[in-house]
């Protein structure tokens, strides 16, 4: 596993970004289209249909988009990780602490809220007060998942042969990793 301080030596056409819910992985998503021009979906788009409810065509829509040669997504949905695992030649594992997942997801969720702005296929969070009846929840879920992917990510370049794994511990290191590739691109 590599950090943001070895250098790019691969040449990434396919970027999944994996984090827990709040980390940045939309965020950094968009960063890397912008840069590299590569096609770019947000999975939750592909995942959510009307009223919150899953579309039927989530896996083969990931297998679509995932069988391009260059592309940018979020690795999440345990359902099509492997899939986009397989395919990825780079994952960026946004490995942040739990207060700064916290807070941005807090922050994205109340602003969210608060304009009431719709996100995938027509849907706006719920109210907020149901943190306190729902499991599912998106902050109760980001702190109850915060630290699933510690035991998995390390595993994924044995796993998927080709897969390069970048561990991003903070937001400095995720902009560092950043600038390095924009730097490679132009030589």
């Amino acid at each position: 596993m590599r950090t943001a301080e070895d250098p790019i030596t691969w040449n990434p056409n396919r970027i999944a970004v994996a984090g827990s819910s709040g980390a940045g992985k939309t965020t950094l998503c968009t960063q890397l289209a912008e840069l590299t021009g590569f096609p770019r979906v947000e999975i939750d788009s592909l995942y959510w249909g009307a009223g919150w409810a899953p579309r039927e065509s989530f896996t083969d829509d990931v297998d679509r988009f995932t069988s391009q040669p260059r592309w940018v997504m979020e690795w999440q949905y345990r359902t099509v990780r492997p899939l986009i695992a397989q395919r990825a030649d780079t994952l960026l594992w946004l490995d942040y602490s739990t207060p700064v997942k916290m807070q941005r997801l807090i922050r994205r969720t109340v602003s969210r809220r608060l304009g009431r702005r719709q996100i995938w296929n027509g849907n706006i969070e719920p109210p907020l007060w149901t943190i306190l009846t729902r499991k599912e929840h998106i902050i109760r879920w980001g702190w109850a998942t915060r630290n699933a992917l510690k035991p998995v990510v390390p595993t994924l370049e044995e796993r998927f042969g080709g897969l390069t794994v970048v561990r991003l511990a903070s937001p400095a290191e995720a902009r560092r990793w950043l600038s390095a590739l924009e730097r490679a691109l132009s030589e």
